[in-house]
């Protein structure tokens, strides 16, 4: 095996699935406010578990929580959060659920105010991505500064199940930041596409 084949261990190459999330869409910089706010939704549905078993189910989460429309999420009521806790093809957590629509919420309170959300996200790293050169992905730390400073700004305006390191596995996952190893070919290729 190469080194280049040795690169990235965190996504096996014999697991196809998550190879492929490593491939086309770890790392990769994204505008777009709502698929920004979803990832991030999907990283707090993370908290104590692993990012293989949110993978292996986004589809499902798609599914039940309605394309991640923030405006159909914020009319959910008990009976609706009752039956989403019935799905097993979900984290069926009464709490996470919650915080979904509750940061539904404070996602349209951006709109309301006439501030951008990906702009406002995109600002705690200058508005383009920062670009680490690690050779082993263990030396990435699991926050950052500019963690730390998004998941404070983001408690203040609402959001739930978004601390530090949830946000910078979600800053990485975005392509706020490159943490790509540099061996692996995909370090080149997401930094040339940065605004």
């Amino acid at each position: 095996m190469s080194r280049t084949e040795n690169c990235c261990l965190w996504a096996p190459m014999n697991d196809p699935v998550y190879r492929a999330y490593h491939d086309e869409e770890w790392g990769v910089p994204e505008y777009d406010s709502r698929a920004l706010w979803e990832k991030l939704q999907l990283d707090g549905f993370q908290a104590g578990l692993s990012w293989r078993t949110i993978l292996y189910k986004r589809d499902n989460f798609r599914e039940e929580f309605e394309g991640f429309d923030p405006e159909r999420l914020v009319s959910w009521d008990q009976a609706r959060i009752d039956q989403a806790l019935q799905n097993p093809g979900i984290i069926r957590s009464p709490s996470k659920i919650k915080a979904l629509i509750g940061n539904a919420k404070a996602y349209l309170d951006f709109a309301e105010t006439g501030e951008d959300f990906s702009e406002w996200m995109w600002s705690y790293v200058g508005g383009s991505p920062i670009q680490n050169n690690w050779e082993d992905f263990k030396n990435a730390p699991v926050k950052s500064n500019e963690s730390e400073a998004l998941s404070k700004d983001l408690k203040k305006r609402g959001f739930k199940y978004c601390g530090p390191v949830i946000v910078y596995a979600f800053m990485q996952a975005v392509g706020m930041i490159n943490d790509h190893e540099t061996c692996c070919p995909r370090h080149a290729e997401v930094a040339t596409m940065a605004r």
